[in-house]
């Protein structure tokens, strides 16, 4: 039986073993974690399973799978042992992750394409429970992700992401390594969460909402300086002469957009 790649899901298998066994030795264990030393890790859409079968192997991780395709699960089910109630048919945007894990969980997988941005946000709003992620994702997001200030690459994702989360570029995947082959390069990439507890400028605190629509608000007109680009957001009488609003979103890195969206709030 073989698993009929669908567009709608964006759905490109992995089939280079060796890239599979690399993208599984870079997820970290935590020993320290419940469930017998073992650490809980979540895979989202395991497709055929290239991951899932070098993911079984490992002692020191406890495996849950969501995958939304049905077909995708006959073929897992009907080619891997012990996937009943490991393995869970569901659309993982609208997954309540809480009830397969209690506690903390990493996450690692093949993300769909045309949703990984969405996954990316659950992510975020879940990432006190989330310590690891593994994933790969197409090659352009990627390095968006990781991107430091000052690229044209550098965006939305790369401050919300990078403000709780150390990312790393590990490797790039080719077309060939899928089948089919997708149009563009992929890559992997591993997040790690910071140390960050709050958003603080100071003593200030700054809510998410605020920070999370400065930067959305800052990049969406990414060609005009912030003067210009956050001129929604300014508070009646604030300070147009202030050095950072005669930037551009591009240059100002996340401690950078948290003061700023502090100075905002007040």
């Amino acid at each position: 039986m073989e698993v009929r790649a669908k567009k709608s899901l964006g759905q490109h298998f992995l089939v280079d073993l060796g890239a599979a066994q690399r993208i599984v030795a870079a997820l970290g264990a935590r020993p320290e974690t419940p469930q017998a030393g073992r650490t809980d890790v979540l895979e989202i859409g395991p497709g055929m399973g290239v991951l899932t079968r070098y993911l079984l192997q490992r002692e020191d991780i406890n495996l849950k799978l969501v995958e939304l395709d049905g077909e995708s699960v006959q073929f897992l089910m009907s080619h891997f042992s012990g996937m009943a109630g490991r393995l869970h048919q569901a659309d993982y945007l609208k997954l309540d992750v809480h009830k397969l894990f209690p506690g903390e969980y990493s996450v690692i997988g093949n993300f769909p394409y045309n949703i990984s941005s969405q996954i990316f946000f659950k992510i975020l709003d879940d990432r006190d429970r989330i310590p690891e992620v593994v994933c790969m994702i197409q090659k352009e997001v990627a390095e968006r992700i990781a991107e430091g200030p000052g690229s044209k690459t550098y965006g939305i994702l790369s401050v919300l992401l990078q403000a709780w989360y150390d990312i790393e570029y590990l490797f790039t995947v080719e077309p060939g390594a899928f089948a089919p082959p997708p149009k563009v390069r992929s890559a992997v990439i591993r997040l790690r969460r910071n140390d960050r507890t709050e958003l603080l400028a100071g003593d200030s605190k700054v809510e998410e909402p605020l920070f999370r629509k400065v930067v959305k608000t800052a990049f969406g007109q990414r060609r005009k300086t912030l003067r210009n680009a956050l001129r929604p957001l300014l508070p009646e009488g604030y300070d147009l002469s202030d050095p950072v609003l005669q930037m551009r979103a591009e240059q100002l890195g996340v401690d950078d957009f948290i003061a700023l969206a502090a100075r905002l709030s007040k």
